[in-house]
């Protein structure tokens, strides 16, 4: 027993997980269950220090049932391996999986990595596990951002439609504090031109002129506009309790960034100045990059970060057929958009500051024969990690000369 490798499927649900013990292919006993919870844990620990041998623990990632485990697998310092769940299914359907069973499943989960011998986690530190908490609650945030951006359209065309033209550019915080301040256009009517110009010089950035023209503008806007219902209308409240929300929304993603800067620049290296050193990599970029992919050094090459965001080509093999299909999407989504976004901002900011990777990126788009643009941003992703691993692995700063001598991310600096 001492020289076989004792692996451990559990396959997680909501309240309970079934558990199965491997060894050489072969199961140890009966499969059995542990509640989610101290006891559980407390019972399978039990179980496992009944071999001589460390066991290695299996498990698929089902959001936050599983993160319990987790923590107890770390607390104890047991090794274990959270697969994909996509990915999971895949290899167990590759003649794995004959039916769809909780006791089948976490054999099968055991089997997996007896079969293809995935490398297991690496334990990060606290500091990258709760930049990458902080960084999946500014995602949230996010998501009620535009979801309030979208209710406040729908009420605003009961009340004052035109304020939505008062700006050209991206809206922002002045525009939804002139929004809570002026939710109905009769609110603009019953001012002077003077009440208005005065208090628009009280938000952040405005002067005379800026308040000038913005009052002209919101004068007219107003005396064109027919509201369906008066400015004591519900409406109107729904105006500025969207408005409000909004402002309040944008402050607490502004305090989430600066928490995980100050968490960033605690870590015993330079990371996220590396990581800014990018051209178009803004400070919100750099840190959430940071988060979401967590400390590099655990990957020993960058293949492995291409793997972990999910954008490693899939494949399908099935008698004779052998086929690379599109990325496998199996890793971390919110890095694999992250990355998306920032070959755009990278592109953009190259006319100002040059960057090898929007070389890259503009080189492809000059001579490809479709409009596969997004192909050409998954390609230009691979480079960015590449370019971003030997950053971190190097600690150096990002230099266009030097990435442009050595297009393989300063490999052989």
């Amino acid at each position: 027993m001492e020289n076989c490798k004792v692996i451990v499927g559990i396959d997680v649900s909501s309240k309970d997980s079934t558990v199965c013990v491997l060894m050489d292919k072969v199961r140890q006993g009966k499969t059995f269950k542990i509640s989610n919870d101290m006891v559980g844990f407390q019972q399978l620990y039990k179980r496992l220090r009944l071999y001589s041998v460390i066991p290695l623990i299996v498990f698929e990632s089902t959001g936050v049932y599983s993160l319990s485990l987790q923590a107890f697998l770390e607390k104890k310092h047991i090794q274990y391996l959270k697969l994909n769940p996509l990915k999971a299914k895949k290899e167990m359907d590759l003649g794995l999986r004959y039916n769809k069973t909780d006791k089948t499943d976490a054999y099968h989960l055991a089997l997996i990595q007896k079969l293809h011998h995935h490398p297991v986690n690496q334990i990060q530190s606290q500091t990258y596990k709760q930049l990458n908490s902080l960084s999946r609650f500014y995602d949230q945030l996010t998501s009620d951002l535009v979801t309030a951006k979208n209710r406040l359209h729908q009420a605003l065309q009961s009340t004052f439609p035109e304020i939505e033209t008062l700006f050209c550019s991206a809206k922002g915080k002045n525009y939804w504090q002139i929004v809570l301040h002026y939710p109905h256009c009769d609110l603009v009517r019953k001012n002077d031109k003077k009440q208005i110009i005065n208090w628009l010089m009280q938000l952040k950035g405005v002067g005379f002129k800026h308040a000038q023209k913005t009052t002209d503008k919101l004068i007219e806007l107003a005396n064109k506009a027919y509201p369906v219902v008066s400015c004591n209308s519900v409406e109107a409240e729904q105006v500025q309790y969207y408005a409000q929300s909004l402002l309040n929304l944008s402050d607490q993603r502004e305090q989430l960034i600066e928490r995980m800067v100050k968490l960033a620049k605690s870590l015993p290296n330079h990371d996220l100045e590396n990581l800014e050193s990018i051209p178009g990599f803004a400070q919100t970029t750099a840190v959430r990059v940071l988060a979401e992919l967590g400390d590099l050094r655990r990957f020993s090459n960058p293949n492995k970060i291409n793997a972990f965001i999910g954008i490693d080509p899939g494949r399908y093999q099935s008698g004779e057929m052998d086929s690379n299909l599109s990325i496998s999407k199996h890793g971390n989504a919110v890095a694999r958009k992250l990355l998306y976004r920032a070959i755009g901002q990278i592109d953009n900011a190259s006319k100002t500051n040059p960057c090898h990777i929007a070389d890259y990126y503009e080189s492809k788009k000059l001579s490809s024969q479709t409009k596969g643009f997004k192909k050409i941003a998954i390609a230009s992703i691979h480079k960015l990690i590449r370019t971003i691993y030997a950053l971190i692995i190097k600690d150096q700063l990002y230099d266009y000369n030097v990435a442009t001598h050595n297009q393989k991310g300063f490999s052989r600096n």
